[in-house]
């Protein structure tokens, strides 16, 4: 171009760094932008456009670069969690059905979702009948039947039936979209080592400015002091902290595992003590009732049903036991009480035909409701098999029935413990509202190095504060709502995705593979996440200030220089992306596991 016009066009072009640079000075601050704005104030100065306009180039190029990749880190992690549905089948008014892009479908459009497909978009049944797997929203285990003025989310399997769905929320205002704004929520949530790292980039910003006034003042040498002002560590810092961590989350939830935030896999790296809450957690989440003795010559079958008519309110695995019980047995159990008391980890109180009626732990049917036994039954009573947990129905005050639940241990726990003790998690905990008997009797089982019987929400949480005062990380894993508290107060809260709602709505990381040795593999992919932030850190501060280097003693001109910065930037930040964990090595690993489960 002719000068005068080239002139004008760097000259605008300039501006932008120009304002970029001059706005942190005024806000007192000595950043990336100074650098930036100062290497391209001093090129003009000298009268050297091609370098100005060079230099701007590749900064431009570099911040392009910067972007793409971070949006494809986010796009990849939202694809892996989004739905994969593109095209629906449409019902229009006029009848028949068409397919159509998902995109195109309004609230209040009808979607026809057969068995063996995914419901794509949340609305309400408005014809037809389907049972409906909602692992992926509630956690149950079992399908649900879905009839006319159910309603349906996206993200649910229909596995029988055909249903005909009004869709309520637009594939614009959906999951997928949710979860990018998740994403962007958690990159909020960063860990300590990318706080620092964005921290250390910024401060060295003074250090090349004065190396740079340094440079000069020795060498007279314009050219070799701009070249410092070409490399700086912000832009690899900044761009591939934050990538691996993304990359980190896409991975594990390939894994099954979802992750809130970066400092919550920084917190599982650091963990030294783990503490795991006993039913539904380290034993199945279906426990079944294996007997229900009868006190007071009361009727065994009456007192089943009377204990699912209490128990089918509530979001518990032993709840759920009692009412399968039931409905196995064939024993209806229509409301028969009124209004219907809730107390977390203890049981719940109601009355029904006008006895009032309590269920659950001993602690609270004997201690809290003063509760007794029949006279003459308590040598029975206290020979009831210690081998299950017990759940105590009493009617008037008094016992009225004790219901056996047997609840057994998952068979990959033991294996999993002595796994995260290899990977250096040497503290762990079990902690449960059953009986001392039961407790110590699984504790003996898994291998855990201590363990808390009879204990109560606020037990758990103040067990969790305590620990944490004494200096230690705590990862909590549970999966009801009276562990809720305790998710809270650790360090990283895991809920395991079959459990209540409220803990998944709290805890940190979900578990929804329905397989302990998942916690396995989030540890040592939240290890092999730091190796790869540390490593990182190691190449970007060596490499540049190897470029720096080369351009005081005059061996790299400021474009060269620029152009290897914004390439080892790019490079570093592909890197990455990639995966963090062998999966050949996973899958023999998990082979080895499963082999020790079975011996």
């Amino acid at each position: 171009m002719p000068a005068p016009v080239r002139t004008v066009l760097i000259l605008r072009k300039a501006a932008g760094y120009l304002k970029r640079g001059f706005g942190c000075l005024i806000r007192g601050k000595l950043e990336v932008p100074v650098l930036d704005a100062t290497a391209i104030t001093a090129s003009l100065l000298r009268g050297d456009h091609a370098t100005a306009s060079s230099v701007m180039f590749l900064l431009g190029l570099g911040e392009l670069l910067e972007e793409w990749t971070h949006k494809r880190s986010v796009d990849d992690l939202a694809r892996t969690m989004a739905l994969g549905v593109e095209r629906v089948w449409l019902r229009p008014a006029d009848g028949g059905e068409v397919l159509a892009p998902i995109a195109s479908v309004r609230p209040g459009d009808r979607i026809v979702v057969r068995a063996g497909n995914l419901i794509p978009l949340d609305g309400k049944v408005v014809s037809g009948e389907a049972e409906v797997n909602q692992a992926s929203m509630t956690g149950e285990a079992l399908a649900v039947h879905k009839a006319p003025g159910s309603y349906v989310y996206a993200g649910t399997a229909v596995e029988e039936g055909e249903c005909v769905v009004a869709v309520d929320k637009a594939s614009g205002e959906g999951r997928y979209d949710r979860i990018v704004r998740s994403i962007e929520e958690s990159e909020r949530l960063k860990s300590a080592v990318e706080s620092r790292s964005e921290h250390l980039a910024d401060s060295l910003v003074p250090w090349s400015l004065g190396a740079t006034a340094l440079t000069y003042l020795l060498t007279q040498n314009a050219t070799k002091a701009i070249a410092i002002l070409m490399v700086d560590f912000s832009c690899a810092l900044k761009l591939s902290m934050p990538l691996s961590v993304l990359s980190a989350m896409r991975e594990a939830l390939e894994h099954g595992v979802s992750v809130k935030g970066g400092r919550f896999l920084e917190a599982v790296s650091d963990a030294d003590t783990v503490v795991f809450d006993k039913t539904g957690t380290l034993t199945r989440a279906e426990p079944r009732v294996v007997g229900v003795v009868p006190f007071g010559g009361r009727d065994e079958a009456e007192m089943l049903r009377l204990a699912a008519c209490l128990e089918e309110h509530f979001p518990h695995t032993i709840a759920s036991a009692v009412v399968r019980a039931a409905k196995e047995r064939g024993l209806d159990h229509e409301e028969r009480h009124s209004r219907v008391d809730y107390v977390v980890a203890h049981g719940i109180a109601s009355e029904v035909d006008g006895e009032h009626a309590v269920i659950g732990s001993r602690h609270f049917v004997f201690e809290d409701e003063g509760c007794r036994v029949p006279a003459g039954e308590e040598e029975r009573f206290e020979t009831l098999p210690t081998a299950y947990s017990q759940l105590y129905l009493a009617l008037n005050g008094e016992l009225a029935a004790v219901i056996l639940v047997e609840d057994p241990v998952r068979p990959e726990a033991a294996d999993a413990i002595a796994r995260l003790r290899e990977l250096g998690l040497g503290h762990v905990v079990m902690m449960t509202g059953d009986s001392e008997r039961t407790a110590a009797a699984v504790a003996r089982t898994l291998g855990v190095d201590e363990f808390h019987a009879e204990v109560l929400p606020e037990d758990k949480a103040r067990f969790v504060r305590e620990a944490r005062a004494a200096g230690h990380t705590v990862v909590m894993v549970g999966d009801g709502i009276n562990d809720s508290p305790a998710l809270s107060e650790a360090d990283v809260g895991v809920a395991i995705s079959t459990g209540a709602a409220i803990a998944r709505e709290i805890a940190d990381i979900t578990v929804s593979e329905d397989d302990l040795r998942a916690f396995v593999t989030l540890r040592r992919l939240s290890e092999a996440l730091m190796r790869r932030i540390r490593g990182n850190y190691r190449a970007i501060m060596s490499f540049n200030l190897a470029l720096i280097l080369l351009g005081v003693f005059g061996v790299l001109p400021p474009a060269t220089s620029a152009l290897l910065h914004n390439g080892s930037t790019v490079a570093i930040g592909l890197r990455s992306m990639t995966r963090l964990l062998d999966e050949q090595k996973e899958r023999k690993e998990d082979t080895r596991a499963g082999q020790r489960a079975l011996r």
